[in-house]
This record gives C-alpha cells, structure tokens and sequence, in this order.
C-alpha cells in the first residue's frame, strides 16, 4: 500500500482533477489562478455563517430554464457545510429559483434559500441587510452571471441576460464578507479579479462578457459544479474531524440525484445543450461521477484512479 499523501500533494490533486479545460479555450484563466482552489478552501475553512449565491438562465431552447451548473454544486455544498454546523443560506433570483429549491430539498441540509426577483431593487437591499443581520462571514458565488464592462450580464454568446438575471452583484459585494467565486468561462461574478484583457484574449466573446465583479479568492473550474465539488473535497483535507459529514455528499449517486431533481422538478436544462436532460455542460453521470469518486478518494489520501 503506497503511503497517504500529505495535505499539499492531495490539495493540488483535487485542484488538478476540477480545475482543466474541457474546451472553453480557459487555460490561460485557470493558469493565472494556480493554487487558488486551496486559498479559498481554506479561507472557507474558517468561516462561521456562509451565503452562497447562483443561479445562471439560459435564454434559448425550447424551453428556456435555469442551467443545471450551479445550483446542484451549491446545493451539495451548502448541505455539507449545513451539516458540519455552520449556518448556510442561498440566493437566487426567482428565474432560477424552482431549481434552486429541487437542488437544495434533494441534496438534504438545513439551508435557507433567500428569492429575490429581478427587478426587485428595494427586495435585494433587503436581502443585503438580512446577510449583514446574520452575520454572514462568507460569500460564495458558484456559476453566478456577473456584469460585463457595460454594466449587463452576458453569457458565452455573448447575450444580454439582464431580462432574466437579478444584480446579484451587489449583495456579493454588499457586505464584509470574504468573498469567494467559482466560475468556468469568465462571465461569472468573481471573474473580474482577473485582467480583463486576459479573458478578452482567450475566450470567445472574451472582451464582451468579461466579468468585472471581483473577489478575494477565485476558482477557474472545468465545470463549476466541480468548482463546488473541489471545494467541499479540499475542506474534507483541511477539516479532517469534519471529513466524514462533509464527504457523505461527495458522492456520484447525490450528485446524478440533485442533477435529476432540478430536471425533473424544476425543468432545469444543460446550459450547454439546451436541453431538458440530467447532464452538466453537454456531461453526462460517466464524467461527473468519475470526477466526483476521484475526488473522495483524493480526499481521503487515495489515488484518483
């Protein structure tokens, strides 16, 4: 039996399976972000309340919908936290909100889903008192449209989402708070802590959808439910008497479960297909089940493979 790899050899690993190309041209983005997936783990690691903020509309098919990327990551990753007794809650504008709200009962946990519509200014000042009034130490955005060098969110096509997409900037910016960002194209709150000439330069569209919403600690993921994912895997490494409860939802069957749970009870669709199917960004449970196990086994000082 080969002997357990320390915290720096499996924190790199997990980095390593979560954050790679997987054909959005982002490897100059996940280069510039080396080690960051640790950095925020272990910023994450200290918290003492948490809000996680998602949701990404997708416009298009023939039943536009909220995307499968993102709430199912969050959801698993709010419950982990919820379960190893740090109070989580979750916004989300109301287009992406039935989804949220599948994830989230599927995925198990006590976490509150705070809604707030589109347009709804005077509700999402609100909302930003309510964080502030829970204290919350952390904020997460996982997959999360941020604005573009216009002030208006866009997406890979380069699409003015703004009819669909609630600021949700300003609560991620709107308090104390560690601010924390996975994303995986460069359009997406967080992304804005990178040159804007760097994603103007490597993806398609780059200098339209740019993000300029920053952060402190940013994850350029594959897919950004593996950004969560990776995250939760990392906080297992870091967390060694709270590995247990947070790897129960670390798994391939939770993560098809909740990935169902958006299609089948919210008619959430695959962002990148547009279609009404239990796949992430054109992946199918062979890729994203494969990709979780890896990172449970990694987590517990195992091979990946």
């Amino acid at each position: 039996m080969s002997p357990k790899r320390s915290d720096a050899e499996r924190l790199a690993a997990i980095e390593a399976l979560v954050c790679r190309d997987v054909g959005r041209k982002t490897e100059a983005l996940i280069a510039a972000t080396k080690g960051e997936l640790a950095a925020a783990a272990a910023a994450l690691a200290e918290a003492t309340s948490v809000g996680l903020i998602t949701g990404f509309f997708v416009p298009r098919g023939e039943a536009p919908a909220a995307e499968t990327d993102g709430p199912v990551g969050t959801a698993l990753l709010a419950a982990a936290i919820a379960a190893s007794g740090v109070p989580v809650r979750i916004a989300v504008d109301t287009p992406c909100a039935a989804a949220m709200r599948a994830a989230v009962e599927a995925a198990g946990g006590p976490v509150t889903i705070d809604e707030v519509g589109v347009d709804d200014r005077p509700g999402l000042a609100r909302l930003i008192g309510v964080w502030r009034g829970a204290n919350i130490s952390h904020a997460v955005a996982i997959e999360r449209c941020g604005r573009s060098a216009d002030g208006r969110p866009r997406n890979m096509r380069g699409v003015d989402v703004s009819t669909w997409t609630a600021p949700l900037d300003d609560l991620f910016c709107g308090g104390p708070w560690v601010k924390l960002a996975v994303g995986d194209g460069g359009n997406e709150i967080g992304m804005g802590k990178l040159p804007a000439e760097l994603i103007a330069r490597a993806v398609p569209n780059g200098a339209a959808i740019a993000s300029t919403t920053s952060c402190d600690r940013l994850v350029v993921a594959g897919v950004s439910n593996w950004g969560a994912y990776g995250l939760m895997a990392a906080l297992a490494v870091l967390q060694a008497g709270r590995a247990p409860t947070i790897l129960r939802f670390l798994s391939a069957e939770r993560d098809l479960a909740v990935t169902r749970a958006t299609v089948e009870k919210a008619g959430a669709i695959d962002g990148v297909t547009a279609r009404r199917e239990a796949t992430v960004d054109g992946f199918g449970p062979e890729i994203h089940g494969a990709l979780v196990d890896g990172l449970r086994r990694v987590a517990r000082g195992q091979a990946a493979d």
